[in-house]
Protein backbone atom coordinates (compact mmCIF):
# COMPACT_ATOMS: atom_id res chain seq x y z
CA UNK A 1 0.00 0.00 0.00
CA UNK A 2 1.83 3.05 -1.24
CA UNK A 3 1.73 6.43 0.96
CA UNK A 4 -0.59 8.31 -2.01
CA UNK A 5 -3.03 5.49 -1.53
CA UNK A 6 -3.20 6.00 2.21
CA UNK A 7 -2.78 9.87 2.21
CA UNK A 8 -5.95 9.98 -0.49
CA UNK A 9 -8.18 7.16 1.55
CA UNK A 10 -7.33 9.57 5.21
CA UNK A 11 -8.63 12.47 3.00
CA UNK A 12 -11.61 10.99 1.96
CA UNK A 13 -11.92 9.77 5.95
CA UNK A 14 -11.61 13.43 7.06
CA UNK A 15 -13.90 14.52 4.69
CA UNK A 16 -16.46 13.03 6.38
CA UNK A 17 -15.66 14.52 9.60
CA UNK A 18 -15.71 18.07 11.58
CA UNK A 19 -11.65 17.59 11.80
CA UNK A 20 -9.60 20.57 9.71
CA UNK A 21 -6.26 19.28 9.79
CA UNK A 22 -3.23 20.93 7.67
CA UNK A 23 -0.91 18.73 5.43
CA UNK A 24 1.73 18.34 7.90
CA UNK A 25 -0.77 16.48 10.25
CA UNK A 26 -2.03 14.42 7.39
CA UNK A 27 1.37 13.16 5.93
CA UNK A 28 2.32 12.72 9.85
CA UNK A 29 -0.78 10.22 10.18
CA UNK A 30 0.86 8.23 7.24
CA UNK A 31 3.87 7.70 8.61
CA UNK A 32 2.56 6.65 11.76
CA UNK A 33 0.36 4.09 9.87
CA UNK A 34 3.65 2.91 8.04
CA UNK A 35 5.72 2.89 10.84
CA UNK A 36 3.05 0.21 12.73
CA UNK A 37 2.92 -2.10 9.68
CA UNK A 38 6.90 -1.82 9.64
CA UNK A 39 7.14 -2.48 13.67
CA UNK A 40 4.53 -4.83 13.58
CA UNK A 41 6.30 -7.49 11.54
CA UNK A 42 9.03 -8.01 14.49
CA UNK A 43 7.47 -6.67 16.90
CA UNK A 44 3.68 -7.78 16.86
CA UNK A 45 2.04 -4.38 18.05
CA UNK A 46 -1.43 -5.01 16.53
CA UNK A 47 -3.47 -7.79 15.23
CA UNK A 48 -4.15 -5.90 12.10
CA UNK A 49 -2.18 -6.55 9.58
CA UNK A 50 -3.23 -4.41 6.74
CA UNK A 51 -1.94 -0.83 6.31
CA UNK A 52 -5.44 0.45 4.90
CA UNK A 53 -7.24 -1.63 7.88
CA UNK A 54 -4.57 0.21 10.20
CA UNK A 55 -5.53 3.66 8.71
CA UNK A 56 -8.98 3.15 9.42
CA UNK A 57 -9.33 0.60 12.60
CA UNK A 58 -6.35 2.65 14.25
CA UNK A 59 -5.87 6.40 12.78
CA UNK A 60 -8.99 7.55 11.83
CA UNK A 61 -10.49 5.87 14.92
CA UNK A 62 -8.17 7.52 17.06
CA UNK A 63 -8.87 11.06 15.99
CA UNK A 64 -12.51 11.11 15.09
CA UNK A 65 -12.07 11.33 19.33
CA UNK A 66 -10.46 14.56 19.27
CA UNK A 67 -13.42 17.18 18.92
CA UNK A 68 -15.50 15.60 22.08
CA UNK A 69 -12.64 16.22 25.17
CA UNK A 70 -11.62 19.17 26.77
CA UNK A 71 -8.51 20.09 29.01
CA UNK A 72 -4.90 20.78 27.76
CA UNK A 73 -3.26 17.19 29.50
CA UNK A 74 -4.31 13.47 28.53
CA UNK A 75 -2.72 10.63 29.96
CA UNK A 76 -3.55 7.79 27.30
CA UNK A 77 -3.47 4.10 29.67
CA UNK A 78 -2.67 0.84 28.54
CA UNK A 79 -1.81 2.84 24.80
CA UNK A 80 -0.34 -0.61 23.14
CA UNK A 81 1.26 1.18 19.96
CA UNK A 82 0.26 4.53 21.22
CA UNK A 83 -3.15 4.38 20.11
CA UNK A 84 -5.28 6.94 20.63
CA UNK A 85 -2.45 9.01 21.93
CA UNK A 86 -0.07 9.22 19.37
CA UNK A 87 -2.84 10.07 16.58
CA UNK A 88 -4.20 12.32 18.91
CA UNK A 89 -1.00 14.19 19.83
CA UNK A 90 -0.82 14.84 15.87
CA UNK A 91 -4.03 16.42 15.65
CA UNK A 92 -3.86 18.23 18.87
CA UNK A 93 -0.62 19.83 19.40
CA UNK A 94 -1.13 22.50 21.85
CA UNK A 95 -2.13 19.45 24.30
CA UNK A 96 0.01 17.08 26.23
CA UNK A 97 0.12 13.40 26.37
CA UNK A 98 1.66 10.73 28.37
CA UNK A 99 1.29 7.59 26.50
CA UNK A 100 1.57 4.68 29.39
CA UNK A 101 2.29 0.51 28.85
CA UNK A 102 3.68 -1.73 30.90
CA UNK A 103 5.45 -3.80 27.83
CA UNK A 104 8.73 -2.40 26.72
CA UNK A 105 8.20 -3.12 22.87
CA UNK A 106 5.50 -0.72 23.17
CA UNK A 107 7.23 2.08 24.88
CA UNK A 108 10.54 1.46 22.89
CA UNK A 109 8.40 2.08 19.39
CA UNK A 110 6.47 5.03 20.98
CA UNK A 111 9.99 6.68 21.27
CA UNK A 112 10.71 5.90 18.09
CA UNK A 113 7.72 6.84 16.73
CA UNK A 114 7.73 10.48 18.92
CA UNK A 115 11.27 10.86 17.35
CA UNK A 116 10.55 10.26 14.02
CA UNK A 117 7.37 12.42 13.65
CA UNK A 118 9.14 14.98 15.27
CA UNK A 119 6.49 15.04 18.39
CA UNK A 120 7.50 17.69 21.40
CA UNK A 121 3.84 16.85 23.12
CA UNK A 122 4.29 13.54 23.95
CA UNK A 123 6.00 11.55 26.90
CA UNK A 124 6.37 8.10 26.68
CA UNK A 125 6.24 6.03 30.00
CA UNK A 126 7.12 2.27 30.89
CA UNK A 127 5.24 1.46 34.01
CA UNK A 128 1.85 -0.28 35.87
CA UNK A 129 -0.88 2.29 35.92
CA UNK A 130 -1.52 1.50 39.42
CA UNK A 131 2.31 2.28 39.97
CA UNK A 132 2.69 5.86 38.24
CA UNK A 133 2.10 8.61 40.52
CA UNK A 134 2.34 12.08 38.49
CA UNK A 135 3.55 15.51 39.86
CA UNK A 136 0.22 17.02 38.95
CA UNK A 137 -3.58 15.59 38.17
CA UNK A 138 -4.58 15.13 34.17
CA UNK A 139 -7.81 16.94 32.96
CA UNK A 140 -8.50 12.97 31.09
CA UNK A 141 -7.55 9.91 31.35
CA UNK A 142 -7.92 8.04 28.21
CA UNK A 143 -8.67 4.07 27.47
CA UNK A 144 -8.97 2.09 24.68
CA UNK A 145 -9.61 -1.46 24.79
CA UNK A 146 -7.63 -1.43 27.90
CA UNK A 147 -9.94 -2.71 30.60
CA UNK A 148 -13.30 -2.65 31.37
CA UNK A 149 -14.95 0.12 32.81
CA UNK A 150 -14.84 -0.69 36.59
CA UNK A 151 -11.14 -1.79 36.55
CA UNK A 152 -10.14 1.55 34.70
CA UNK A 153 -11.58 4.07 37.37
CA UNK A 154 -10.25 1.51 40.08
CA UNK A 155 -6.57 2.03 38.41
CA UNK A 156 -6.89 5.40 37.09
CA UNK A 157 -8.78 7.36 40.08
CA UNK A 158 -5.46 8.92 41.15
CA UNK A 159 -4.74 10.48 38.00
CA UNK A 160 -7.46 13.05 38.42
CA UNK A 161 -8.85 15.17 40.40
CA UNK A 162 -12.44 16.21 41.16
CA UNK A 163 -12.20 18.49 37.01
CA UNK A 164 -10.77 15.31 35.32
CA UNK A 165 -12.48 12.93 33.29
CA UNK A 166 -12.15 9.47 32.13
CA UNK A 167 -12.83 9.20 28.08
CA UNK A 168 -13.42 5.18 27.71
CA UNK A 169 -13.29 4.21 24.03
CA UNK A 170 -15.52 1.85 23.55
CA UNK A 171 -17.70 -0.54 20.75
CA UNK A 172 -20.92 -0.50 21.45
CA UNK A 173 -22.24 1.03 24.91
CA UNK A 174 -21.54 -1.18 27.39
CA UNK A 175 -24.53 -1.08 30.03
CA UNK A 176 -24.12 -3.46 31.96
CA UNK A 177 -20.67 -1.92 33.14
CA UNK A 178 -21.92 1.57 33.21
CA UNK A 179 -24.49 0.31 35.60
CA UNK A 180 -21.93 -1.35 38.05
CA UNK A 181 -20.42 1.98 38.69
CA UNK A 182 -17.93 2.37 41.69
CA UNK A 183 -19.48 5.01 44.29
CA UNK A 184 -18.47 8.40 43.66
CA UNK A 185 -18.49 7.92 39.79
CA UNK A 186 -21.08 9.81 37.07
CA UNK A 187 -21.87 9.02 33.87
CA UNK A 188 -21.13 12.60 31.87
CA UNK A 189 -22.31 11.82 28.37
CA UNK A 190 -22.30 9.21 25.96
CA UNK A 191 -21.49 10.04 22.86
CA UNK A 192 -21.78 7.65 18.98
CA UNK A 193 -18.53 8.40 17.11
CA UNK A 194 -18.73 7.93 13.35
CA UNK A 195 -15.60 6.62 12.12
CA UNK A 196 -15.46 6.73 8.01
CA UNK A 197 -15.18 3.12 6.73
CA UNK A 198 -15.96 1.52 9.53
CA UNK A 199 -19.14 -0.54 9.74
CA UNK A 200 -18.87 -1.59 13.51
CA UNK A 201 -20.13 0.85 16.40
CA UNK A 202 -17.77 3.24 18.28
CA UNK A 203 -18.97 5.25 21.44
CA UNK A 204 -17.29 7.55 23.43
CA UNK A 205 -17.99 7.16 27.28
CA UNK A 206 -17.28 10.36 29.76
CA UNK A 207 -17.31 9.46 33.32
CA UNK A 208 -16.71 12.30 35.94
CA UNK A 209 -14.93 11.94 39.53
CA UNK A 210 -17.43 13.50 42.16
Amino acid sequence: MSATVLLRQLQLGLAQTTLDLNEIQQQKLIALVELIHKWNKAYNLTSVRDAEDMLTRHIIDSVVVAPHIQGQSFIDVGTGPGLPGLPLAIVMPEHKFVLLDSLGKRIRFIRQAVFELGLENVTAVQARVEDYHPDSSFDGVLSRAFASIKDMLHWCQHLVDSQGTFLALKGQVPSHELESLPTGFTVGDIIRLEVPGLQAERHLIKIIKN
